[in-house]
């Protein structure tokens, strides 16, 4: 027992970090739900609503601000920038609508209960983006990914994904933090910038690194540190332009996406992407109050069930009015419905610009958390439901 003690206390955290993903994940596999769900459990168990086991709640959100820089790169290297040019009417209208729609009908609710402006739109941009991570990893479960259902929805999450960065500008501003106009004019400049790279990958099709050989696809510890820098090598140029690393992090991966010699980097920088993506999911379970979840039950499940039928449905006339049958539209629409993790990055930034308070906040992250729990539920009922007819 004093040899226990005498442990640092991160050693055991880590291990019980371990034992809990470990016996969550195989439940959660029996009940065929995504392991992201098991990621935000162990933070609620650890928090200081659960065990409160973890005192450093920083260090396990930067840790997961790693996550989604190494999650966006993956989404990154998923899009082929080709097929989405063909499909840009789709994702470019069924994002904006979806924005659209998910701001007016909250500014809606929003004046009936005398919110401010800021706070109604910040919530409307909240519950318009999907869950790319979850979405992903159910279609390829599915084995959804090549058919057209599963491009049509693809290309949708990607251009949420794009809107990110202009959804944070727009909180900014609605939170009184005016940039300079040299700040102004180098982010046009970034963006000007990237889409020049877009422009050349979708000219070229298929471009070639200069700095690759063969000898990096035999050389894995080369490999590990060349994959590091590409991912994190397109997150630091943005930022230096004053836009989103998570934005560069993506943009590094359309690029790798483009050159066919580095399939290595996948395989690589795998199982990096799981470890920090957790410490994300981790950080947010961190933070859930499920005695907050419980005293406020009634208005949280009203709020998932407007969440998903908006959602499901508005995406679902998208899909049908630009290819899809009905019964394809409704599985995609069932597949967008959910809240995404990125949209736990708009909430935290309008937190901290004081756009929501602590109720506010406290109660999108359990909205959030708890619509990534159901999303499997609600799109297997959605096949049941499809098939039948």
């Amino acid at each position: 027992m004093l040899f226990i003690a005498s442990l640092d206390p991160i050693i055991i955290l880590i291990a019980i970090f371990a034992i809990l993903i470990i016996g969550i994940s195989i439940i959660l596999r029996k009940l065929n739900q995504t392991y992201i769900i098991g990621y935000i459990l162990v933070g609620v168990i650890l928090g200081e609503h659960g065990m409160n086991l973890v005192q450093d709640k920083e260090s396990i959100h930067l840790l997961g601000e790693l996550g989604i820089i190494l999650l966006l790169f993956f989404i990154g290297m998923e899009i082929n920038l080709i097929d989405f040019i063909k499909q840009w009417k789709l994702a470019v209208i069924g994002t904006i609508s979806q924005i659209g729609l998910s701001v007016a009908m909250v500014l809606l609710i929003g004046y009936y209960y005398d919110w401010s402006f800021a706070r109604s739109v910040v919530l409307g941009f909240v519950i318009a983006l999907s869950s790319s991570a979850v979405v992903i990893k159910l279609l390829q479960d599915k084995k959804l990914i090549d058919t057209k259902v599963g491009k049509n929805v693809l290309s949708i999450l990607l251009a949420q994904d794009v809107a990110l960065v202009p959804l944070l500008l727009i909180i900014s501003q609605l939170g009184g933090k005016t940039e300079s106009i040299e700040h102004i004019l180098l982010m046009i400049l970034g963006a000007i910038l990237i889409v020049g790279i877009l422009v050349y990958i979708y000219i070229k099709k298929t471009i070639t690194l200069p700095f690759f050989s063969k000898k990096i696809e035999r050389d894995h510890e080369l490999q590990v540190f060349m994959a590091i820098f590409l991912c994190f090598g397109g997150a630091l140029f943005t930022l230096l332009f004053g836009l989103s690393a998570a934005l560069g992090a993506f943009i590094g991966g359309i690029i790798m996406n483009s050159a066919k010699e580095t399939d290595w980097i996948h395989d690589t920088l795998h199982s990096f992407r799981i470890l920090f993506v957790s410490f994300f999911f981790i950080s947010v379970g961190l933070q859930l109050d499920l005695s907050f979840i419980y005293k406020n039950l009634w208005s949280i499940s009203i709020a998932i069930l407007v969440v998903y039928l908006t959602n499901h449905f508005l995406n679902s006339f998208i899909l049908r009015f630009f290819s899809c049958n009905w019964k394809e539209a409704l599985l995609g629409g069932a597949l967008l419905a959910q809240i995404g993790e990125l949209s736990f990055l708009l909430s935290s930034t309008a937190f901290s610009l004081n756009i929501i308070e602590d109720f506010g906040y406290n109660f999108t992250i359990s909205l959030i958390s708890l619509t990534l729990v159901i999303s499997p539920f609600w799109i297997g009922i959605t096949e049941k439901l499809t098939e039948k007819k």
